[in-house]
């Protein structure tokens, strides 16, 4: 059974590729709750963005780190729309050193929002989601690459693919999909920021197709594992990222 027309949570979608993916599935004719974490003004003109183009949206903070938030954004979203039929995890966070010079707090951060947050979207999910739902959750391709720095945030992509593959055969009986989308560069304000531009030059130049990703490259991505057209894709991670890796 599908609800290929029920409301989708996309959480971090304030900016970015969360914004991105919240306004491509309102696109494809969803209600989208767009959860923020501290950005409401961001939020909001997300969600006038949507409505201006036809679409419904309502915005929704949440710190999805936190036990109990998932619980206040289901219940808001089906308050608002009805059913949930999709869950995007988008939200994550990032703060790249050495291991031998990451601090307490980093890793902490980086596991409570990018594993617990994920975590917790899942089990809310698992639970509430009408069966046919879907969820998409964010990785990133920094796993298979593995660049220097980036050992904490590649840990918690990695534990996001697993929760991925085995939700996808605890939930399979019930028709609910799930699958990851794991990004390459992509031309966001949090992927550029303190890069100089001889760096994000070289980066462009290591991609086959010889341009870094735009946020719409990711959400039309997720929409396709969150639409009619994904219906046989299950327990996958879908790497976009132009050939990188």
């Amino acid at each position: 059974m599908t609800h290929d027309l029920n409301t989708a949570i996309v959480t971090g979608a304030s900016k970015g590729i969360g914004a991105a993916i919240a306004a491509r599935l309102a696109r494809d004719g969803h209600p989208v709750a767009v959860n923020y974490g501290k950005d409401g003004e961001a939020a909001a003109g997300i969600v006038e963005t949507i409505r201006n183009a036809g679409g419904r949206a309502i915005a929704l903070p949440a710190d999805v780190a936190q036990p109990g938030a998932f619980k206040t954004l289901f219940d808001a979203a089906e308050e608002a729309f009805g059913p949930v039929g999709i869950l995007v995890n988008n939200a994550g966070v990032m703060a790249n050193a050495p291991l031998a010079e990451a601090s307490d707090a980093d890793f902490e951060r980086q596991c409570a929002v990018n594993i617990g947050g994920v975590f917790q979207g899942m089990r809310e999910g698992a639970r509430r989601l009408q069966d046919g739902g879907r969820i998409v959750s964010l990785s990133s391709s920094v796993v298979g690459l593995y660049p220097p720095s980036y050992g904490i945030y590649a840990a918690t992509k990695a534990a996001v693919e697993a929760m991925t593959r085995i939700l996808a055969k605890e939930l399979g009986p019930r028709g609910i999909r799930v699958n990851a989308v794991a990004p390459g560069p992509v031309e966001t304000e949090l992927f550029l920021s303190g890069k100089p531009d001889e760096l994000v030059k070289t980066i462009k130049g290591a991609n086959p197709l010889g341009r870094l990703g735009q946020p719409e490259d990711i959400a039309a991505a997720v929409a396709f594992l969150a639409g009619p057209d994904g219906a046989w894709i299950n327990g996958q991670v879908l790497r976009a990222n132009g050939g990188i890796a």
